[in-house]
């Protein structure tokens, strides 16, 4: 019997509105409050309830507060959406100012964050979290600060330590009363020092293409080296054959030489909560169910002022990340004589990652540069810690560890290094070790941290010049200039590899092979002023076709950067808004839909009526990802399961093109893979969103949910979303920015949940409703318009 309606209505009202939808049609505070609602009134001396612990542990974000270290007074004004734009007499001021208050917001955050770097987990979580801590400490950076520090910014010693002292200042005023994270696990935060904010692991991204050089050496040794090829070679734009370096045997490398490396967790632990609470009412934390950005999802782009409505630079930026509670970035206004930046930054470092000058903007993608290689050792086996170096045994460097272990005795480790970097893996057996070069131990890769100096440019051209001093994470770095100008570059430290090999498979360790120096920016992909009006990213394959070495492996296709050009290919001169850009960061069609799976659902009927309803449905479908709609739904799961039947088939040809498109005649084999994976879509919705269709809708599978990192107390409500899928609106967007020069303070921007971590601050949640919604916020510049918007005041001073 046909369960479905012959017609639909996406447009439907509910009745009995899911969790996730009730949640996001109520204000978030109002959900806390009623989360919070405590049953009786907490004793003077000790807090009985969680809101009564987090009213306890507020910070101070008005009035004056004497603050010792500080050379002068200090303005740390917050806007209603929570942005603090503060005011310094001198660069010292300010970056300590920025360190204090980003501390204010975000303490245990940044706290967590410097454990995962330094791999000081096991410290407050135990035994299972000893790996991590082991590989963090290998490949931390170990060379001179020094030189670290310069390669940032002239001034970063100075920077750094004014960022650091900012942050102790914090610590040091509230003493006892610290943030409810802290009450909750009687933990106390780490003092912070200028190297802290140097930290690699959350951007250890090098790891991830050591890794892919492993698994790649494994597939050659299972299936052969011209069967990779063959697989590989369709997936990437600009594929080079692969060839087994000289001296690499690839039936050697053990799976455990990967696991090696992939022993990180997640930037934000959980430790324990003290016994005490363990049993109040919302203790347990929420799993964070919500959607994954599950591959890169960040978009960026300009246009020259040919193209714009008012004769004036536009530019756009929607770097993709985990969505979090709280946010992994934070916003932030710095202004000091000759230095006033805009933007979003990570929490625990100074500066502004992405945003703008007052003459320059600029926004950035990953690029996913090669910034790391597998070296295998050859080890003496009379002697395990010497290895083979053009035809001499060299002693490896062996440094001794000690890692606290919650509840257990510290674990005494030894590291070792090669001439080529860490060693992550022995293989006592074949008399091999494996050792890692990455970029992660050069001075300068610490992430984001070469903004620093983009602050301070002038021109699109001076931009790309600073980029030399960019190193990580590798970013398409978009820029836009008051004076007209249009840019972009794959800013990256990048590597240039000597004996004619370029980074795609792991090689041997005994001197035929290695790094020669690094290219200089002036060498990687890059545009200036095209003619077509635009730049663009969005985490394509950059590389210009013949560009060789390669400085990147991505595979294809790349969706968001077809739909990108296919966006801009119907724009005329004069006619881009900033309003327009709104609806391009949030556009949600599908890319393909319209030339790849459309024509797979037209001109036939399908035999069975569940299949035949279902093909119906998306045959009259546009190809939006609305968070209503009930076809982008069905599409989703349609899609996963028909590239299931064609991996799942036979290999003739009908199985092998059954998913490939317009091009290819639609045969008996396809339209049976196709009714399939049709059926199999079906019975997925049913069993995930109920029997009546006119429940399933994208937005109940695809949402965001933040809850709160210790305790569910403070959850904060789920939030359905349009997009995902492929679409430029993919999952990961919080922070978004759209720059307009035709006037700065017509900018805008989005982030969610909210500015601050301490859960009934005014700012924990607030900005959930307008990113629900897709909703921008001024980011506000002048400091008329600054001022205009004041909801809260802070004066820091030097004590007497």
């Amino acid at each position: 019997m046909n369960r479905f309606p012959a017609t639909t209505r996406s447009d439907r009202a509910m009745t009995e509105p899911d969790r996730a939808t009730q949640a996001r049609r109520f204000p978030p505070i109002f959900v806390l409050v009623l989360l919070l609602a405590a049953a009786c009134e907490p004793a003077p001396d000790e807090p009985e309830t969680f809101e009564a612990l987090a009213r306890a542990s507020l910070a101070q974000i008005e009035g004056t507060m004497d603050v010792a270290g500080l050379q002068g007074e200090v303005r740390v004004v917050r806007d209603e959406w929570g942005i603090p734009h503060i005011y310094a007499e001198s660069l010292e001021d300010l970056f300590f100012a920025q360190g204090f208050v980003q501390a204010q917001d975000r303490l245990w955050q940044i706290d967590m964050w410097r454990r995962v770097n330094e791999g000081r987990l096991a410290e407050i979580l135990g035994p299972g979290a000893v790996n991590h801590d082991r590989l963090a400490r290998l490949i931390m950076y170990r060379g001179p600060l020094d030189e670290e520090f310069r390669t940032y910014h002239p001034e970063g010693e100075m920077i750094f330590q004014a960022f650091s002292d900012g942050v102790n200042a914090y610590i040091d005023q509230i003493g006892e009363d610290l943030p409810v994270e802290y009450r909750l696990t009687g933990l106390k935060p780490l003092r912070w020092t200028p190297e802290a904010s140097t930290g690699r692991v959350a951007t250890a991204l090098p790891l991830a293409n050591a890794r892919a050089e492993l698994a790649l050496a494994r597939r050659i040794a299972e299936v052969g080296l011209d069967a990779v090829n063959r697989s590989e070679a369709p997936r990437h734009a600009n594929w080079i054959d692969l060839e087994l370096p000289d001296g690499l045997d690839v039936s050697i490398i053990p799976d455990e030489a990967r696991d090696a490396l992939g022993h990180f967790q997640g930037s934000m632990p959980r430790p324990p909560l003290l016994p005490r609470y363990e049993e109040w009412e919302g203790a347990v934390a929420s799993a964070n169910l919500g959607a994954r950005e599950t591959s890169p999802g960040s978009n960026n782009w300009a246009v020259s002022p040919r193209l714009t409505l008012n004769g004036e630079v536009l530019l756009a930026n929607d770097p993709h990340r985990g969505v979090t509670n709280p946010s992994l970035r934070y916003l932030v206004h710095l202004n000091a004589p000759g230095y006033n930046v805009i933007g979003a930054t990570e929490p625990a470092i100074p500066g502004v990652a992405i945003g703008h000058n007052g003459r320059v903007a600029w926004g950035l993608t990953i690029v996913g540069t090669d910034q790391a290689d597998v070296f295998v050792e050859t080890l003496n086996p009379e002697n395990p810690d010497e290895a083979l170096w053009r035809g001499e045994w060299y002693p490896l460097e062996v440094v001794v560890d000690t890692i606290p272990v919650r509840d257990e005795e510290p674990l005494v480790v030894e590291h070792r290094f090669s001439r080529h970097g860490p060693v992550f893996h022995v293989d006592s057996t074949n008399h091999v070790a494996y050792a890692v070069r990455s970029t992660a131990n050069e001075p300068g890769t610490g992430g984001y941290l070469g903004a620093l100096r983009l602050a301070e440019v002038d021109d699109c051209r001076e931009f790309m010049d600073a980029l030399a001093y960019y190193h990580a994470p590798s970013e398409n770095m978009v820029c836009g200039d008051v004076d007209g100008n249009i840019s972009w570059l794959a800013a990256a430290l990048t590597p240039r590899r000597t004996g004619g090999w370029y980074g795609r498979l792991p090689v041997p360790g005994t001197g035929e092979y290695g790094w020669d120096g690094f290219r200089t920016h002036t060498e990687l992909p890059q545009e200036f002023n095209p003619d077509r009006g635009w730049v663009g990213t969005a985490n394509h394959d950059v590389q210009p076709e013949g560009y060789y070495p390669p400085v990147m492996f991505r595979p294809g296709p790349f969706g968001r950067w077809d739909r990108l050009q296919e966006i801009f290919s119907d724009i005329a001169p004069g006619q881009l808004s900033a309003e327009d850009f709104e609806g391009m960061v949030l556009d949600a069609v599908h890319p393909w839909w319209s030339t790849d799976d459309r024509p797979l659902l037209v001109g036939w009927t399908a035999e069975d009526p569940d299949a035949e309803w279902a093909r119906a449905e998306l045959a009259e479908w546009d190809g939006t990802y609305d968070r209503d709609s009930r076809a982008a739904a069905l599409h989703n799961a349609f899609r996963r399961h028909l590239d299931g039947e064609v991996r799942g088939s036979a290999p003739d040809d009908g199985a092998r093109e059954a998913g490939s498109g317009a091009e290819t005649p639609l045969n008996e084999s396809r339209q049976e893979l196709v009714s399939q994976a049709l059926l199999d879509a079906v019975e997925e919705l049913t069993g995930r969103l109920g029997d009546d269709p006119d429940d399933w809708r994208w937005g109940r599978i695809h949402r965001s949910e933040f809850p709160h990192r210790l305790v569910s107390a403070f959850d904060l409500p789920a939030v359905e979303r349009s997009g995902g899928g492929g679409t430029l609106a993919a999952t990961g967007a919080t922070f978004r920015q759209i720059i307009d020069f035709s006037d700065l303070d017509r900018s805008r921007a989005t982030s969610t949940p909210g500015q601050s971590m301490q859960p009934l601050s005014p700012y924990y949640g607030n900005l959930l409703p307008l990113w629900a919604e897709g909703e921008f916020f001024p980011l506000l510049y002048s400091p008329e318009s600054v001022e205009a918007a004041v909801e809260r005041e802070l004066i820091l001073r030097p004590p007497g």
